[in-house]
This record gives structure tokens, C-alpha cells and sequence, in this order.
């Protein structure tokens, strides 16, 4: 069984990828480094995790997988079209966000301490199966209060230095909320909040769809 201390060797081939990919972008699909991973598509999660903020009354953040980070540089954000001037911080109303990533040398280094929420979004879909559980057990792990999830249903539209899909692990949303449901058993004291996120129609003309697998309340 692989864990944070021994992960899987696909774990860590993919995660040298996705650094290469950070660091250098992919010529051979025109992406830039800088437009490899930036971190904002944590913008349209924003309005649902400032709920669970205030419902929990939570004051510090871990974005687990935050990319390059971008998104916290910005002081005018964009949700739903609607240009707001505020940050991500302040928008959120939290004292604190801690960033990690694992493929992006600014941020990877892991946290010391728990937060009273920890954020993934457009992550898991990039991690290898064989190695789910104890990622996801992870984020449980560094919440006191809540972890909030969206994960892609999809093949990606960029491609990984090897050439492989960036989104390795493409499950439907029964096999998520079971690895939720299972996890939030051994956390029972964590609430959790996951959206699945599929893809309809062509992939040059495409919609999107989004569902909530399961909320699981403080008991």
C-alpha cells in the first residue's frame, strides 16, 4: 500500500511531469510555462467555499495544489463574469491561506500545521489512482473543519511532456463519492464538499457540467 512516505513509482514519474511541465510548458502544444498550471481556476469554486467559510466559521486556509499560485496576486478577481475588486483572501473573509503544491518549487514545501479548511481544486484528476486514498486522506488529515473538492471527469486539453493526458485519472462521479465517503468516515469530524465536473458535447464546442457528490456535516 503507497502513502506520502512510499508513494507509488507512477506517483512519482508523474509528479517530474508535471514540474517539466511547470517549468518549461509544452512546445509541442505551444503552452508557455507561465500558462502551465497558474492556479486560477479556483475562481468559479470561490463563491461556494466563502460558504462553507461562514458556515464553519473558519479562519485559515491550506490550498492543497495551488499551482503557480497566481490566483493570490490577483486584487480583482473574476467569478461567474462579474469582476469583483477584492482578493481571494479578502473575498473569502480568512486570516490565512497556506499554498502547497508538489509540482512547483515555491510551494513544496508541506505544511507543519492543520487549518481549519483545506481547498483542492482541479487536482485529483492529475494524480494516479494507486495513490488516491492516502492523498485524500491527506487533506482530511490537515482540516480541522472542512475540505472542499472539484475534480474533472474529462480528458484535458493539455498534454503532459510525455504525451500523455494531464488528467490521468478520469473516474466517474460514483467512484469520487465513494473515496469521499470512505475517507470521511476516518474523519467524521471534518465536513467535506465535492463537485464532480463532466463534460458534454464535442471537445471543441463543449458544456459543462456540475454536480455535488455529497455533503458530509460536523456531526
Amino acid at each position: 500500500m503507497f502513502s506520502r512516505q512510499s508513494p507509488s513509482p507512477r506517483y512519482q514519474e508523474l509528479l517530474r511531469q508535471n514540474r517539466q511541465l511547470h517549468l518549461e510548458g509544452n512546445p509541442a502544444q505551444k503552452v508557455s510555462a507561465a500558462d502551465s498550471f497558474p492556479g486560477k481556476s479556483l475562481f468559479r469554486q470561490l463563491p461556494r467555499i466563502k460558504n462553507l467559510v461562514a458556515v464553519t466559521n473558519s479562519s485559515s486556509l491550506l490550498d492543497y495544489g495551488c499551482g503557480k499560485g497566481l490566483q493570490y496576486q490577483a486584487s480583482r478577481i473574476v467569478i461567474d463574469g462579474k469582476a469583483i475588486e477584492e482578493s481571494v483572501q479578502d473575498f473569502l473573509d480568512v486570516d490565512y491561506i497556506y499554498r502547497y503544491d508538489g509540482a512547483y518549487p515555491p510551494f513544496t514545501k508541506l505544511p507543519e500545521d492543520r487549518f481549519d479548511g483545506v481547498i483542492c481544486t482541479d487536482v485529483l484528476e492529475h494524480c494516479p489512482e494507486q495513490d488516491m486514498s492516502w492523498i485524500v486522506d491527506e487533506l482530511f488529515g490537515y482540516a480541522k473543519k472542512f475540505v472542499f473538492a472539484s475534480v474533472a471527469g474529462y480528458p484535458a486539453g493539455k498534454m503532459l511532456p510525455n504525451g500523455e493526458n494531464a488528467h490521468c485519472t478520469q473516474m466517474d462521479s460514483v467512484w469520487w463519492k465513494s473515496l469521499f465517503s470512505t475517507a470521511g468516515q476516518r474523519f467524521p469530524q471534518v465536513a467535506w464538499e465535492v463537485w464532480y465536473v463532466s463534460r458534454l458535447g464535442a471537445a471543441d464546442d463543449p458544456e459543462y457540467l456540475e454536480v455535488r457528490l455529497g455533503l458530509q456535516q460536523n456531526p
